[in-house]
Parts: C-alpha cells; sequence; structure tokens
C-alpha cells in the first residue's frame, strides 16, 4: 500500500476549480505582467476582503522570493529586520534577507511568538546605546501568522505590536505562507480586515493554500513602498504571464473557496490532534492550525516512518525528536483515519 504523506502542504499540485479555470482561459491573449483581467479582478477581491479598497496588492510567485523582495524594498541600506529567533527568514530561508545586504535582528520567542515587550525593550536598548550609530539599525519588525510552530498572535497582541512600531516609525512585516490555516482557526479572533488595520504590509499565502504557486502582497494604504512594481522587477519576481497567479487567486476568493479549503485542513489536524493526545502521544506544544508538533521516542519515530511519511522538526534530546504532521487543503479523512489506526 503507498505510504500517506504529512509532509507539509504543499504536496499537491492545484485546487481542482483553479485547474479548471486555467484550462479554460489557457489560450486566451491577455496583457502580461498583471495588466490582465483576471488580476485585476483579484486584487480587487482581495481588498474587498481586507475591507481596504483603496490599498494595493502584488503578485508574486513564492514565498522566499516575497520576503527577500519586501523586506529589501521596505529597508535603507543601513537597516535589518526583527524576527523571532524561529521566524522563517532567519532559519530557514538560506540567508535569502543577507544576501539582500540586510541582517536579520533575533528577538526571544515563545512557541515561535514574539512580544510588543521584546520589541519595545529591544528597540529601547539600541537607541539608549551611545554607538548606535555604528550598528546594524532595527528598520522593521517581521511576523509570521501562523508561526512556524503553528500558533497564532491575537488582534491584540498584533495591535500592541503594531502600536510599538508606530511609536519608532518602522513597518510591520506579515509573513502569511499559511494565513489561510490562521483564519480558519476556530478561537482566532484576526480577519483580513484586522490584518490590514493593525500591520503596514503582509502577504496571502496561496502555494500551501490550493495554487501552484503565488503570493499576494497587500499594502493596506497605497504607496508605502514607492515604485514597488519596478523594485519587484528589479528582484527578478515579476512574472510576464501574470494572469497564472491572477486566476488563482480570482479562484481562490470567489465563493469562499480560500477560507472552505483552509477549514478543511483545520478539521483534519483537529482529528489527528485528538487521536494523538488519546492514544497517548505527547504533544511538544499546542497548535491550534494544520501543523501538529508530537514529542516521539526515537524508536517509535522509526516505527512510524516506516509506514507514513511526516516530517523531522528539531531534536529535543539524545533519545526523542519534535516531529511534525501536516494537514492540507488535499488532506484526505480516509488517509487520517487510516493513519489514526497505525497510531
Amino acid at each position: 500500500m503507498k505510504k500517506m504523506k504529512f509532509n507539509c502542504d504543499y504536496m499537491e499540485g492545484v485546487h481542482p476549480r483553479i485547474l479548471e479555470r486555467l484550462v479554460e482561459t489557457n489560450l486566451e491573449q491577455t496583457a502580461g505582467y498583471g495588466n490582465d483581467p483576471y488580476c485585476v479582478s483579484a486584487k480587487k477581491k482581495i481588498l474587498e476582503a481586507c475591507q481596504c479598497p483603496d490599498g494595493e496588492v502584488h503578485f508574486l510567485v513564492g514565498g522566499t522570493q516575497t520576503n527577500a523582495t519586501v523586506i529589501a524594498a521596505l529597508l535603507h541600506m543601513y537597516d535589518g529586520v526583527l524576527a523571532a529567533e524561529t521566524g522563517h527568514v532567519n532559519v530557514h530561508e538560506a540567508g535569502a534577507i543577507e544576501y539582500t545586504g540586510h541582517k536579520v535582528l533575533t528577538l526571544p520567542q515563545k512557541d515561535g511568538k514574539i512580544s510588543a515587550e521584546s520589541v519595545e525593550n529591544y528597540l529601547k536598548w539600541f537607541y539608549a546605546d551611545e554607538n548606535h550609530e555604528h550598528m546594524v539599525q532595527p528598520g522593521m519588525v517581521y511576523l509570521t501568522h501562523p508561526t512556524e510552530y503553528g500558533t497564532l498572535y491575537t488582534a491584540e497582541e498584533l495591535k500592541a505590536i503594531h502600536g510599538i512600531c508606530q511609536r519608532y516609525a518602522i513597518p510591520l512585516y506579515v509573513d502569511g505562507a499559511r494565513l489561510g490555516y490562521a483564519l480558519a482557526a476556530r478561537e482566532t479572533d484576526v480577519t483580513l480586515p484586522v490584518l490590514a488595520q493593525n500591520c503596514d504590509i503582509f502577504y496571502i499565502g496561496g502555494t500551501k493554500v490550493g495554487a501552484f504557486c503565488g503570493e499576494a502582497v497587500v499594502i493596506p494604504k497605497k504607496g508605502l513602498i514607492p515604485k514597488f512594481f519596478t523594485t519587484i522587477k528589479q528582484h527578478g519576481a515579476l512574472l510576464a504571464k501574470g494572469r497564472l497567479i491572477g486566476i488563482q487567486f480570482d479562484t481562490l476568493f470567489t465563493d469562499g473557496l480560500y477560507q472552505e479549503i483552509s477549514a478543511h485542513a483545520i478539521r483534519m489536524a483537529e482529528k489527528l490532534k485528538k487521536a494523538l493526545m488519546e492514544k497517548g502521544y505527547t504533544m511538544y506544544l499546542d497548535s491550534p492550525t494544520n501543523q501538529q508538533f508530537v514529542l516521539l521516542d526515537n524508536k517509535k519515530k522509526k516505527e512510524l516512518l516506516e509506514q507514513v511519511d511526516f516530517d523531522f522538526f528539531e531534536n529535543y534530546d539524545s533519545e526523542h525528536t519534535v516531529m511534525r504532521f501536516v494537514t492540507s487543503w488535499a488532506t484526505r479523512e480516509e488517509d487520517v483515519d487510516r493513519l489514526i489506526e497505525i497510531l
């Protein structure tokens, strides 16, 4: 029997509705670089969903590319970006931010999250140092929502961090590679309008939430980054056949599809989490999203990997490993049931 895979949320191709629209429109001739009617429609739908009709939306291909482009565009040549020590830009982007000439300035985290207090403490410490002009300037704050640990910020936490950023006149940027799964979590109070009100720029992930590829960068207040279109081009991030991403997001933001498929992943994760706990497995932390982290002794890890694929996350000690099970928009419930039987 074929091994089931719970490694990540971008193993399948694309949601069938998107595939249908790509086939239907395949031989149409449209303008390039995002000037086609599908990109225009998708941008309008996204801004309406975010309740910021006067904002901007830009489409890029992938998450690391988006982070590197946005961060480089926001920072001066002497600036760095504040992020959790576990943040994606610090740990799993192969130095992409440093490659653009900007340092990642790390902050302590708890379950993947940083606090307004830690941001403020860093900024106070920095400006209290009489030699700070010899140092990398903290030029912005970067968050992921959900975090690398699947945890979520509350609306109040986002508001507090944004308030500190406004006080020090630096932008807050939210990486939303898995944003759909954050929005679909049962107990969250963060919505797209809440994000638009409480950060300066964020992106809505498509690659991990039903699209072949593509991320939608939202700038709630137009003009934050002058000539951002040109900056995207300069970074090699402008897709000539922009409609390929436009069609995908136009479909995802029609009839609530983005929310619907994200909610499916949450239901599958909750079912798996419940079974893990009932069977006596130790959860590494309490994640309300589609990533579930389990503390396994290495013998049990080896046994399970013979029948199902899941991901290494981090070493815990010499005898235990933190492993990650991930559900997605495409996870089949029968596969979750089979996994539960194996457990």
